[in-house]
């Protein structure tokens, strides 16, 4: 396994209104980087073989709110690649919205989705056995 730019996962989560802390549904900003963390796993296991950790973020954006009942498409991208880190993009859109208008259980599919949330940050792997 070896990691490389432009690796990808994608992760789909329903977010129930369970979640949502604030007023009209709003959830709170630390929701999207839970599930930011569970697609940095999967991507650090497929490109490495372990789970690796979380080390930091360099920036993160909250740019569309988050609401109980949307579904968010989750995405993590390789941008670098050193010896045990990697820096990764992560993307997290709203891909279909409650519609509380048309009645208590309909959605629409957002198309275009929204962006809801961007950041960038670094995990850290342990050594292959190969460079150790």
């Amino acid at each position: 396994m070896t990691a490389e730019v432009g690796c990808t996962v994608r992760h789909r989560r329903y977010v129930p209104y369970s979640h949502a802390h604030y007023g009209g549904n709003l959830v709170d900003g630390a929701y999207v980087l839970g599930l930011f963390g569970d697609v940095a796993t999967e991507l650090c296991i497929r490109t490495d073989g372990d789970e690796g950790l979380f080390a930091a973020y360099a920036d993160v954006t909250f740019a569309a709110p988050v609401y109980g009942g949307d579904v968010l498409e989750v995405t993590a991208t390789v941008e670098r690649v050193g010896r045990r880190s990697r820096v990764v993009a992560f993307e997290a859109a709203v891909v279909c919205r409650a519609d509380a208008a048309r009645g208590p259980s309909a959605a629409t599919v957002l198309d275009p989705p929204v962006v809801a949330v961007t950041a960038h940050g670094t995990v850290v792997v342990p050594d292959s056995p190969a460079t150790s």
